[in-house]
Parts: C-alpha cells; sequence; structure tokens
C-alpha cells in the first residue's frame, strides 16, 4: 500500500502574516477557508512539490514557530537561496556539514559554502517564516538508489 506524505501543519501565531509570507515566496495558495472565528484553514504548496503545508486559527495547539527541520529539496542551492532572497526570506548562507551528510540542529559543524565535491545531500542553507518555523533548503542532484 502506497502512503504519500500529503500536508506538515505549522503553528502560527498570524494567519495574514503567514499567508503573506508564503504567497511572497512564490508558493501556490490551495486553499483559505474560514468555518467561522476559531477555525480557518489555509493551505499553501511550495512550487514543484507534492506536499502541502497548512496553518490557521484552531489547526495546532502547538506553540507558534515550533516546526522544525522542514526541508526543501532543490537541484541548484545557490539559485534557490538567491530565489528567496529576492522574494523577501531571510535564508542564511550556503553551508555543510563538516562530518559528512546530514545537517544537524544549531550551528555546531556548519562550514560556510557548498559541499566542496558538491555531492548530492551535502549542501544547506536555511530560513523560517516569520513565526519562526525553520526550512532547511537540501541540495539533492542524483538520488540514492531506491528512491
Amino acid at each position: 500500500m502506497d502512503m504519500r506524505f500529503e500536508i506538515a501543519v505549522l503553528p502560527v501565531a498570524d494567519v495574514d502574516r503567514a499567508k503573506a509570507f508564503y504567497k511572497a515566496l512564490g508558493w501556490r495558495e490551495d486553499a483559505d477557508f474560514p468555518f467561522g472565528d476559531d477555525f480557518r484553514v489555509v493551505q499553501f504548496t511550495p512550487p514543484g512539490s507534492p506536499g502541502s503545508v497548512i496553518f490557521g486559527t484552531g489547526v495546532s495547539d502547538a506553540a507558534p514557530g515550533s516546526a522544525q527541520g522542514l526541508y526543501l529539496v532543490v537541484t541548484d542551492i545557490e539559485a534557490a537561496r538567491a530565489e528567496l532572497l529576492e522574494r523577501g526570506a531571510e535564508v542564511g548562507e550556503v553551508f555543510h556539514d563538516a562530518d559528512g551528510v546530514f545537517h544537524r540542529p544549531g550551528a555546531r559543524n556548519r562550514v560556510p559554502g557548498p559541499d566542496p565535491e558538491r555531492r548530492s545531500y551535502c549542501s544547506f542553507a536555511a530560513f523560517s517564516d516569520p513565526d519562526g518555523n525553520a526550512w532547511v533548503l537540501q541540495e539533492i542532484t542524483e538520488r540514492l538508489p531506491g528512491r
């Protein structure tokens, strides 16, 4: 049985501010359904992604900004970073991990610049939405076998 990851819930404090942010990034607005004063669902999809994010009023009990480690896979880390900067996101510098492939939370083991060998899975950049929900760009140019 196929199981496809479809939606990640982003806890936000201000729905309209979050909506403006993701719209400015060029993400497709899929839905904005208000159901009274205490429930509203907004859905956005990043360009080229089969998965989406939702946020709103009454959608999550989590603290605003507590979603961490949300990955966006890109084929060119520097071009993706430049586009997001152009669209108003505050994206950090491109980096790679000193000890290997997977980026760990925090700044430990971060080395400035893309992976020196430009290996797939090894170059990153990070940004957050206005509430602090944390996104990581990861450059993947060639998938591991079986993917």
